[in-house]
């Protein structure tokens, strides 16, 4: 599935749900890598609302003031060899958006109806030409139900938070039983909330990747695109 190479009918729409820890982003930057497509990390531009509002002082509570902001935002996801960066009327927010303050609140703000409304179209676009892979807590519900590959990742709250951890250990001090709460609040929250709330497609893979690495996630994923393809390409 070389894109150069490729016509459109070679290229589908890769849908990731999961909830938060389960490595999504990681695991969905590289199956695009491997499979020469698109990645978009809609997380990021949920915690680069998020960052934006505490900037500008603006709560969660006042969704008003929130939907007009959104409304008037220029939001741009600039791919690199390793991370995605996320602008927000031209600046960049990425290293701020993987703090703990956001992460925390990050969920009060993506259940905004404004706000979800105002990023899922601009995922749908971005999604158009097909060719991509999306991963988020929506995606294969909501943003993208008709992706033709949809995987639902998870992993244990204990795996999870684990692998949070050995991330944020050499940036902020938070403990590994810290995570664990605010990872198990995260799930409660984004489970419960009326606007497309996390769930799995009834047409999604489950993949737990609790006692898999990394490589082991993409490659399971990549394999699923992969007979997708072949077979649409090879109908019985």
């Amino acid at each position: 599935m070389d894109r150069q190479g490729a016509h459109t009918y070679d290229r589908i729409n890769v849908a990731i749900d999961g909830p938060a820890g389960a490595g999504k982003s990681t695991v969905a930057r590289l199956v695009a890598r491997k499979l020469s497509y698109i990645y978009v990390d809609t997380g990021a531009m949920y915690r680069a609302i998020t960052w934006y509002m505490i900037r500008e002082g603006i709560p969660a509570e006042d969704d008003q003031q929130v939907d007009l902001k959104v409304r008037d935002m220029v939001i741009e996801l600039i791919p690199e060899q390793d991370v995605q960066k996320v602008l927000i009327n031209g600046e960049d927010v990425t290293p701020h958006i993987r703090s703990l303050q956001v992460s925390g609140l990050v969920s009060q703000y993506s259940k905004i109806e404004g706000v979800r409304s105002r990023l899922s179209h601009l995922q749908r676009q971005m999604a158009l030409r097909k060719g991509v892979v999306m991963d988020g807590r929506d995606i294969g519900t909501t943003v993208l139900p008709d992706a033709e590959v949809k995987i639902f990742m998870t992993a244990s709250v204990e795996e999870r938070a684990l692998r949070r951890y050995k991330e944020l250990k050499d940036a902020e001090t938070v403990t590994l039983q810290q995570l664990e709460h605010d990872i198990a609040m995260r799930d409660r929250l984004d489970e419960g909330r009326e606007i497309s709330p996390l769930r799995r497609a009834e047409d999604a893979i489950l993949l737990d990747t609790t006692h898999m690495d990394i490589h082991q996630a993409v490659e399971a994923i990549v394999s699923r695109c992969r007979s997708y393809v072949d077979g649409e390409r090879n109908p019985l």
